[in-house]
């Protein structure tokens, strides 16, 4: 059975715990980019979720992995709020699977 990681801030990715993610603390871009890799490696996260903060500081280290098919690697927001980041990864992700834009084609 795979695990769901996340790996952000303490503020941001304590809350987690309760709902049995395994949650793992970074500092920084060098912390989170260490845990990415660990994470991967190990073969047993089917998720893992990076707040946003931390994923703009670590896309050359989530690039490696954006084509393998586990684990998913997502960006949502910290508790600081949301900078679109998230969102603009999920929108570029489902047009490279569907080849259009499904999710915002009427919005622009």
């Amino acid at each position: 059975m795979y695990k769901i990681g996340m790996i952000g801030e303490r503020d941001s990715v304590i809350g987690f715990m309760a709902l049995g993610f395994a949650v793992h603390e970074a500092q920084n871009g060098e912390d989170a980019g260490k845990k990415i890799s660990e994470l991967v490696k190990s073969g047993e996260y089917a998720v893992i979720f990076i707040t946003e903060d931390l994923a703009l500081v670590t896309e050359e280290e989530r690039a490696k992995y954006k084509d393998m098919p586990l684990p998913a690697i997502t960006v949502i927001p910290s508790s600081k709020g949301s900078r679109g980041y998230g969102m603009a990864n999920i929108k570029s992700a489902v047009e490279r699977a569907v080849g259009a834009d499904i999710l915002f084609k009427d919005s622009e």
